[in-house]
């Protein structure tokens, strides 16, 4: 028998041992078996997660787009309303602008006004002087006179005493004088005005508003073939010719003519409208016919020059100046007629100075010439006032008729009433009800013309066009532009203005460079 099995206690003992190594091994397989299920389990609870932590990625992800789009239409609204606002700004500004000009054109005038007023006083003080002493003088004279009058005879006295009444007569006369004066003073406003409107009422002509094109009629269709002709060679020959621009569209039975030089236009239309009628339409026939129309245009510019002055009354005018005159009829003036107005003008200046007592004929002469300037070509450089003056000038007009030219935009000091005469009967002729017109649209988008004119440099911060187009301020940055530089670039855009624009008179460029240096003191 085996030791182990007759001994009780080892074989509890070895029972035991045997008993808690099957439960280890059978914990070892139970443990192992869980931790594979716990492994997994958490590889399962890992990949929920992760797909879970997507899901809320791509949700969170497409969130954030939609709050960013959000954020970016709420942020474009707000920038258009800067824009808007920004725009507002810049308009109230430009209104405050022109008002500041007239106040200050205003507070000018006052200056001016209390400067004479100042002279004046000083010039009545110094008189009050004078005449305090003289006073003085005479009261000294009337002491000494007393005295001696004790020893005068008869006929002495009484001549004393007529030349005492003589003085006292004079200065009886002196103050009838100014008061009839002050009343005089008093009344010519008034005067002025019955007189302006009479003149206005007895001279009310038509205005003729003219465009940039003109419309022929086509008898039919198949004539734009022919105007084109092959290739389009009729109608380049005709553009060149004519030198204006000619527009063959869809609109049936019609075509356009377009140029800013009216009297290209008038001969570009007689010639179209005689090839339409003679049907014979090439580039042969075109040159021949457009030197024709050239010429029936400048016999029926001679013509107004004389019919004008005919009307006018005015003879002794050479024909050289007559038609310049003319070409007058041909120019326009925001809509008006640049000859109708000159007749006009004429007609007011000699209404207001047979009025004053004036020579008539003359302000009616100074008022037919004081805008022959506009009937110069544009290669003159200058005003039409100045470059008027010049040719009244070279004509051997009077210096009366040379200073109302000149001065009737008040580039000049007027040195005769009649130069008052012509300022006054322009102002009116053109600022009548009807007698000029520029839509507005026409003139905001010259404005904004000419503001992208000057913009499109480089350095250029901000552009401002003031005083109805005629001047515009370029704020530049002081880091990019420099002195010389900014010289030129007020040349650059002016060039370019009178490349790009077409404008009466001239325009201002000015260009404004400004540096500033701000640091905060702690």
């Amino acid at each position: 028998m085996s030791p182990f099995i007759s001994n009780p206690v080892v074989t509890l003992s070895f029972g035991i041992i045997l008993g808690l190594a099957v439960g280890y091994a059978a914990y070892y397989v139970v443990m192992k078996a869980t931790g594979r299920d716990a492994a997994r389990k958490r590889d399962r609870i890992v990949s929920d997660a992760r797909r879970e932590a997507d899901q809320i990625k791509r949700e969170i992800e497409v969130q954030a787009r939609q709050e960013v789009l959000g954020l970016r239409e709420q942020f474009e609204r707000e920038m258009q309303e800067v824009r808007k606002e920004l725009r507002q700004a810049e308009r109230r500004l430009e209104k405050r602008e022109d008002g500041l000009d007239k106040k200050q054109d205003a507070v000018s005038k006052k200056e001016k006004y209390v400067e004479t007023a100042e002279k004046n006083l000083a010039q009545s003080r110094r008189e009050l002087t004078e005449r305090q002493a003289e006073l003085d003088r005479l009261i000294e004279q009337q002491t000494a006179e007393l005295y001696r009058v004790g020893t005068m005879s008869r006929d002495e006295a009484r001549q004393v005493l007529l030349s005492r009444i003589q003085q006292e007569v004079e200065q009886d006369c002196m103050e009838m004088i100014n008061s009839r004066l002050a009343r005089a003073a008093e009344t010519a406003e008034a005067k002025s005005k019955e007189i302006v409107v009479q003149a206005l009422q007895r001279c009310a002509a038509e205005s003729t508003c003219e465009a940039t094109v003109c419309t022929i009629e086509l008898p039919n269709d198949d004539i734009k073939g022919r105007i084109i002709g092959r290739e389009g060679r009729n109608i380049r020959s005709f553009e060149k010719a004519t030198g204006v621009d000619v527009i063959v569209d869809d609109t049936p039975g019609l075509i356009v003519l377009s140029s800013f030089d009216s009297v290209r236009r008038e001969a570009a239309r007689l010639a179209m409208e005689r090839l339409i009628s003679d049907g014979r339409i090439h580039p042969g026939r075109i040159e021949e016919v457009t030197e024709k129309a050239t010429q029936e245009v400048q016999r029926l510019t001679e013509e107004a020059g004389k019919e004008a002055c005919y009307e006018m009354g005015l003879s002794v005018i050479p024909d050289e100046l007559k038609a310049l005159i003319g070409r007058l009829r041909f120019r326009t003036s925001f809509g008006q007629n640049t000859l109708q107005h000159s007749i006009e003008v004429g007609r007011l200046a000699g209404m207001i100075a047979g009025e004053l007592n004036l020579n008539v004929l003359l302000a009616k002469r100074c008022g037919l010439l004081h805008d022959i300037g506009k009937a110069l070509d544009h290669e003159h450089e200058g005003s039409h006032a100045k470059l008027g003056a010049e040719e009244a000038r070279r004509w051997r007009e009077d210096p009366i008729i040379i200073n109302a030219i000149e001065a009737h935009h008040e580039e000049a000091e007027p040195q005769s009433l009649y130069a008052g005469l012509i300022i006054a009967a322009d102002a009116m002729s053109a600022a009548r009800p009807g007698a000029r017109r520029e839509t507005l649209e026409r003139y905001v988008k010259r404005l904004e013309r000419l503001e992208e004119l000057a913009k499109h440099h480089d350095g250029v911060n901000r552009a401002f066009a003031i005083q109805a187009g005629r001047e515009i301020r370029v704020m530049v940055s002081a880091e990019k532009v420099t002195d010389k530089s900014a010289a030129k670039l007020s040349r650059d855009v002016a060039r370019e203005i009178e490349k790009e624009l077409q404008y009466p008179g001239e325009i201002l460029v000015t260009v404004i460079r400004e540096a500033r240096f701000t640091e905060v003191a702690h």
